[in-house]
């Protein structure tokens, strides 16, 4: 990696979140010395890509930070000699995720967009793009590390460990925004808090809290089953029981939700949806109104209004990791990775989220502390399954391997449901899923 010269292209550059990544760069510009910033996009995306790069522009000019930054629809100019390659992108954009969200609701199954049949639905668009990223990484940056936050980042990062030699961290804003919240419970400095987090993407469980070195789990516990807002902007607000926490022995991630609390979260999708449409549907007026904002040549940093977006503390994740590999500053950060017989109830071959030593060399899993119990490892082992056979259906275009990570779903729940739930999803992404070409032909 070229000390002081540093290029990073961003696969996705139109994407509203944008703006947040370059005050992330240009706040860590001391840390992190960017000479080369590319942002790339598809034809489809050349307006938002225009917009968001000229907002880009003002906030640099404003910062006074020697950045150069590049808007191109060539990936490949973008990709070479990188040194790092960040992917933030949408196949089929909010339209292919409101499909995702409606899918599943049409037969009483919980839509959404990183987990069940709509994560499922978003990684068959995604996975045969990322890996023909790869190539290009292979061929023209084979030193770059990409860091990947495009979701499902598991399964994504997964299908990226097991398909290709590009060097891939999995990112997710979930892990730093837990610990955020743990320091506002305790109310004290998020440097004063360490916790340990084991599982995969959005199916994480926090095993370990510390403040100034005293374990505080059991008091968290108490305090989250009285406290509201422990939670992302996109997931409901119902509270945690106490006696649940207790018996589980750890704080479950805000996506645990929809697994711990079904019938539930399926009510509240279902009243939402009459009542307002899709999540996918909120995100488009948001990017609308983002867009509009974007284009005010008198706006020269990331507006508040962002924050509704969700993905809070994007920038934080993103260009942290990147800086602490840049100075191999050996940190502790909760990343995706592949699993190495950390998790040993896991393969060793699939992704799993955990706290990683971060250094020049990338991220190396820390020793858990704490063996998991079988009502953590029971859901763990059954999901990592399903995830195992989406990234096989996804990157084969295999029929049978799609039909049966649906049908273990635990919120698909009957291969007949994941029949039904299967052909609508190909059918209505055709155009996305040329690995499925033959299949297609048949529906």
């Amino acid at each position: 990696m070229r000390k002081g010269s540093l290029k990073i292209a961003v696969i996705g550059g139109g994407s509203s979140y944008t703006p947040e990544l370059i005050e992330g760069f240009i706040k860590r510009f001391h840390e992190l010395p960017v000479s080369d910033l590319y942002l790339v996009d598809i034809e489809a995306g050349k307006q938002k890509l225009e917009i968001v790069g000229a907002l880009a522009k003002r906030m640099i000019e404003k910062a006074n930070v020697p950045i150069n930054l590049h808007l191109t629809l060539n990936r490949r100019e973008a990709i070479e000699n990188a040194d790092f390659v960040t992917t933030q992108m949408r196949v089929g954009l909010l339209d292919a995720r409101a499909r995702d969200e409606r899918i599943p609701l049409r037969y009483q199954c919980i839509g959404q967009e990183t987990t069940g049949a709509g994560g499922f639905a978003k990684a068959l668009r995604t996975i045969p793009v990322i890996l023909d990223i790869c190539k290009d990484i292979e061929e023209l940056a084979p030193n770059a590390y990409m860091i990947n936050f495009t979701n499902p980042a598991g399964i994504v990062t997964e299908a990226v460990i097991k398909h290709s030699q590009v060097k891939t961290i999995g990112l997710c804003n979930l892990p730093i925004g837990t610990k955020m919240q743990m320091a506002s419970l305790m109310d004290t400095e998020v440097s004063k808090v360490e916790i340990e987090m084991v599982g995969i993407n959005h199916l994480n469980w926090t095993t370990q809290i510390y403040v100034d070195g005293k374990n505080v789990k059991d008091e968290i516990l108490q305090k989250v089953s009285e406290t509201k807002g422990i939670t992302v902007k996109n997931i409901p607000d119902f509270g945690w029981n106490l006696d649940f926490l207790t018996s589980l022995g750890a704080l479950p991630c805000s996506y645990h939700r929809y697994y711990y609390m079904k019938e539930k979260m399926l009510e509240e999708q279902l009243e939402s949806l009459k009542a307002k449409g899709t999540r996918a549907e909120a995100v488009k007026k948001v990017e609308e109104e983002l867009f509009e904002l974007y284009q005010n040549e008198q706006l020269a940093e990331k507006p508040a209004q962002l924050e509704k977006r969700g993905g809070a503390y994007y920038s934080e994740a993103a260009v942290n990791l990147m800086a602490s590999i840049y100075n191999d500053r050996k940190d502790i950060q909760t990343v995706n990775v592949k699993n190495n017989g950390v998790i040993t109830c896991l393969p060793d071959d699939v992704s799993i989220e955990v706290n990683c030593i971060i250094d020049s060399n990338g991220a190396h899993p820390v020793a858990i502390q704490t063996p998991l119990p079988p009502q953590i490892r029971g859901l763990l082992q059954v999901v990592k399954a399903y995830e195992e056979l989406t990234v096989t259906a996804a990157a084969k275009g295999d029929y049978h391997a799609a039909l049966q990570a649906l049908s273990i779903h635990p919120l698909v729940g009957s291969a007949n449901m994941a029949k039904k739930l299967l052909d609508d999803i190909l059918e209505e992404n055709r155009e996305y899923l040329p690995q499925f070409s033959a299949v297609l032909g048949e529906i």
